[in-house]
Order: C-alpha cells, then sequence, then structure tokens
C-alpha cells in the first residue's frame, strides 16, 4: 500500500532506501526532528543551561539546525546564538549570510557575522590568489578550514559559549571517516566523532546533532519546512579530496543504500581501539603569536600567516 507507514496519509515524500518506511510531509518533518533530539539525549550533547553557538552559514544542514535547536531555546533549555563565517568568497558568500540573517531574524536569535578579513588580514578569494602562484599548495579547504575552526573557537570563548554546534551530517561524516583512513592520518581518526573530548578550557565543546543525518533528508526537511536556504554550492569545494571521496561513496550508495549507515556505526565501535592505541596525549599550550590553544609553539592558522609573511 502506496501510503504513510505512520498516520496513513496517501500522500508520501519519501521512501527511505536503507529502512523501506514511507512517510508523508508531516510525519516525516516530525520523525526527523524527533531522531535529531533523540541523538542530543542519547549522546548528551546538550544540558540544561548550555550556551550554544551555532555555525550558521544559510546553507541547508545550518538552517534545519537552527529551525530544531530553536526548540529547545523557546523551551528555555538552552541559550542560542548564530554565528556566520564571511570568508570573502565573491559572488558566493554574500547571498548566504543575507539568508542566514533573514533565519536568525526570523526565530528572535540572536545573530553575528564575523570576517576572516578582520581576524586575519585577508579574504579566502585573496589567499587562493597569493598561494596559487605557488605549485604545490593546499587546497582552499584546508586553509578556510583552519582559519575557520580558529575564529568559531575565538567567538565561542569570547561570547561565553558552551558548545559550539554544526550541521555536520551523515554525508560529511562518512567522507571524513573515509578520507582519513584513505590518507593514513590515524590522528584525525582518533577525533571525529559526534562530539568532541576537550584537551583545554580554551577549546570549546563541539557537537555534531545532525550527525545521523542523510544530506538527502536534510535537503526534504528544508524544503518539506519551506525554510529559507542558500542551496548554492561553495565554488572552491569542487577540487577538493573531500568531493572525490563523497562522490566514490555516493555511487556505492545507489546499490548498497545502507552504506553510510554501516561505515559510521563500524567506525563507532573501532574508535576506541583506535583511542587506545594511537592517541597520543600532547600538552596543550597557547599560541605565543594569538593566544590560541595549540601543541606547538604556533597555531595552525599562525603557522599559514607567518609562512606568507616569509616568502
Amino acid at each position: 500500500m502506496n501510503s504513510c507507514d505512520k498516520c496513513g496519509n496517501p500522500n508520501i515524500i519519501i521512501k527511505k532506501k536503507q529502512s523501506g518506511q514511507k512517510l508523508c510531509k508531516d510525519c516525516f518533518i516530525k520523525s526527523t526532528q524527533n531522531k535529531v533530539l533523540k541523538d542530543i539525549r542519547k549522546y548528551n550533547l546538550l544540558e540544561k543551561g548550555d550556551n550554544v553557538l551555532l555555525g550558521l552559514s544559510g546553507g541547508k544542514d545550518s538552517v534545519m539546525l537552527l529551525d530544531i535547536l530553536n526548540t529547545l531555546k523557546k523551551r528555555n533549555i538552552i541559550d542560542l546564538m548564530a554565528v556566520t563565517i564571511d570568508e570573502g568568497i565573491c559572488g558566493y558568500r554574500e547571498e548566504g549570510i543575507e539568508i542566514a540573517a533573514r533565519n536568525a531574524k526570523k526565530l528572535g536569535v540572536e545573530h553575528k557575522v564575523v570576517t576572516f578579513k578582520e581576524y586575519f588580514g585577508m579574504t579566502l578569494d585573496d589567499i587562493i590568489s597569493k598561494n596559487n602562484v605557488k605549485e604545490g599548495r593546499r587546497n582552499a579547504c584546508t586553509y578556510c578550514g583552519v582559519f575557520r575552526r580558529w575564529i568559531f573557537n575565538r567567538v565561542a570563548r569570547d561570547e561565553g559559549a558552551t558548545k559550539i554546534a554544526t550541521g555536520h551530517n551523515l554525508d560529511d561524516e562518512t567522507q571524513s571517516i573515509v578520507m582519513n583512513y584513505l590518507e593514513g592520518n590515524i590522528q584525525n581518526l582518533t577525533r571525529i566523532g559526534v562530539k568532541s573530548e576537550t584537551r583545554s578550557n580554551r577549546f570549546t565543546v563541539k557537537i555534531k546533532p545532525l550527525r545521523e543525518i542523510p544530506e538527502k533528508e536534510i535537503a526534504l526537511y528544508v524544503v518539506a519546512r519551506e525554510l529559507d536556504v542558500h542551496f548554492a554550492g561553495c565554488p572552491y569545494a569542487g577540487e577538493s579530496f573531500r568531493a572525490e571521496v563523497g562522490n566514490f561513496i555516493k555511487e556505492l550508495s545507489k546499490e548498497h543504500p545502507t552504506i553510510m549507515y554501516s561505515t559510521l556505526r563500524g567506525f563507532d565501535k573501532m574508535k576506541p581501539v583506535l583511542k587506545r592505541e594511537f592517541s597520543q596525549e600532547s600538552i596543550v599550550g597557547v599560541c605565543e603569536n594569538c593566544g590560541e590553544p595549540t601543541v606547538a609553539r604556533l597555531c595552525k592558522a599562525c603557522t599559514f600567516l607567518t609562512d606568507w609573511e616569509n616568502e
């Protein structure tokens, strides 16, 4: 029978490949919200009184997360503020910032926009232009990831946030697992997870409430909820190793629809062993240049900046 498995509504909008479950719009929205809230409780991602800083790009993942976490804010369980990072990607980031601002304003959530330019003196476009001059440079995602993490940690501490919430989904997490394994980066594998384990009080704990939600279901959720979303993709993302791994996993998923879930579950079972055997306990100090936490003399962001100054 081609009707919703929960309420019998004949107007179904999804048949989940991994489970075969058929759902109408209202039941899909409700079940997705319940799944995220259940995972928040299951993994103890949030506690009453948490001051949560949400990374809000304006894209589908972060807008969906804002929509769901706002239900906890309205129940006075958490405080919530949204931060949008303007990397300085001409022709792309401007619309995302506008959409992020509209979503935050609509829900009455405090919203702040910070930029690469104000913290590092250059935009991501400047960085890529500067580094494309020489062969063998890192791609845009490497620089962007390092600088975004630096900013989120700094802003979270300045704002007194107790948690940083990001919109990483099932696809993102599976890609991270596979790409780090293929690169032999075992240290990074020991740090992948639904909740970071802080080694210093200068690091704010990061959580991923959407970690078990597939990207396709997030896209369907924001359409079903009629949320205002920036759907354009980053112009630099296509050149990354992550994009190659993502395409590979998507191809596998066509014939093996549960492959991402099994990858995630298998990794979570192995992670305690990886941590026990390969985790390196390093003394966390502070960067002598910016004061952010680091295990070296300079943090990664300042290392990049110093390298450029010395060229």
